[in-house]
């Protein structure tokens, strides 16, 4: 069983895209537990504000199956895989931690942890005292870190606000 972390990102009917996605997880995984939902404006390209959840689950697919489900999330959802990486998105589904696996190749501790305010607020909020595999520290002690040197604009829901 490993213990996963994924962030939920949408830009496009937000709440129904996110609803949508997790309950695809629920389906998938056990042990579901998901963050508040943090509001972010468009990084690296003009457009609308974007919702990212944080979600922690369980499961017992192995790394390249919990991709491809991820994946096929994504597909059934409608995302454009033809547009730039820096985009409006209907759905984006980051596997960002699988267990304590280090593999660059899969991206795995998903490299965004050190660079996006909202990939690493809704990490730290779930797993304030796991230890990032690579960098061997909390990651309540990189979110607080993050904050001291960057300017973050998030705004901060509770998740069953959204899910209404």
């Amino acid at each position: 069983m490993a213990n996963i972390h994924i962030n939920i990102g949408s830009n496009q009917d937000r709440k129904q895209n996110i609803a949508t996605a997790i309950s695809a997880l629920n389906a998938l995984f056990t042990n579901i537990v998901i963050s508040s939902v943090y509001q972010s404006p468009a990084e690296g390209f003009d457009g609308d504000d974007f919702y990212n959840v944080g979600v922690n689950a369980n499961t017992e697919l192995s790394l390249k199956e919990t991709a491809k489900k991820l994946h096929d999330i994504e597909e059934r959802q409608g995302r454009d895989r033809t547009q730039p990486k820096f985009s409006s998105r209907k759905i984006d589904l980051d596997l960002v931690l699988y267990a304590e696996v280090i593999d660059e190749q899969a991206n795995l501790p998903r490299d965004d942890i050190l660079k996006y305010a909202f990939v690493l607020a809704p990490l730290a909020e779930l797993n304030a005292e796991l230890i990032h595999p690579v960098e061997q520290q909390s990651y309540q002690t990189l979110w607080q870190r993050f904050q001291s040197s960057n300017e973050c604009e998030l705004t901060q829901y509770n998740i069953n606000k959204i899910l209404e």
